[in-house]
């Protein structure tokens, strides 16, 4: 397998990557908000990056702490922290798409220009693989749910979401980037996927509305 990479121009906010759940301070969110803070993440993401301003209802141009935990506020109604979490990837595509949706209402134009499809756990870590290189290849960063894992080095990633920004392929290994916490990990995906568990999470996938 050929050295092969790319990394996403992703954003900071106050000197952090990305967002951080650990900011809201309801209670509800602090402890299960992963997805609604995944969402936001994305938002912003296209906001900065394909130009769909009126994804983020704050000053784009000045990113900081105090506008991300309110606008995890807004984004709660759609991905509701719940008993059991938001444990399946119809949970996100349905809630995200939702905030979508009205985000493409107010604005009085249709922004919501992707749509969402789910990528089960079920397929192997090559095929994911493949998924993730090509929605990064396509400017796309991917959210990734991940539920158990038999290996404890990843039990700050059980049972939550994240997203992936980069990867790289090197020697017969595919690593990937991660933001979670307002920090980027990089993992080998072969790793992380192969969780040791019938029930399993999975990915994402952005796709252009025909």
């Amino acid at each position: 397998m050929s050295n092969e990479k790319k990394q996403l121009d992703y954003f900071s906010i106050d000197g952090v990557i990305g967002g951080n759940q650990e900011w809201f301070r309801n209670l509800v969110m602090y402890m299960g908000g992963c997805a609604a803070a995944t969402a936001c993440d994305c938002c912003i993401y296209f906001a900065l990056r394909r130009g769909l301003q009126n994804l983020y209802p704050f000053d784009i141009e000045n990113l900081n702490k105090e506008d991300y935990i309110q606008f995890g506020m807004k984004m709660k109604p759609y991905i509701k922290p719940r008993v059991g979490g938001v444990k399946k990837l119809s949970m996100f595509i349905e809630g995200f798409g939702a905030y979508l949706e009205d985000t493409a209402e107010e604005a009085g134009e249709n922004i919501s220009e992707y749509r969402m499809e789910g990528f089960s756990g079920k397929h192997t870590a090559e095929e994911a693989a493949e998924a993730i290189k090509e929605q990064i290849d396509a400017g796309f960063p991917v959210p990734y749910l991940m539920l158990r894992h038999k290996n404890p080095k990843y039990k700050d990633f059980v049972w939550h979401w994240f997203l992936c920004y980069g990867y790289e392929k090197k020697d017969e290994d595919f690593l990937i980037t991660v933001a979670t916490y307002g920090e980027s990990t990089t993992f080998s995906l072969k790793d992380l996927w192969n969780t040791g568990y019938e029930e399993r999470g999975g990915l994402i996938l952005y796709r252009n509305r025909e």
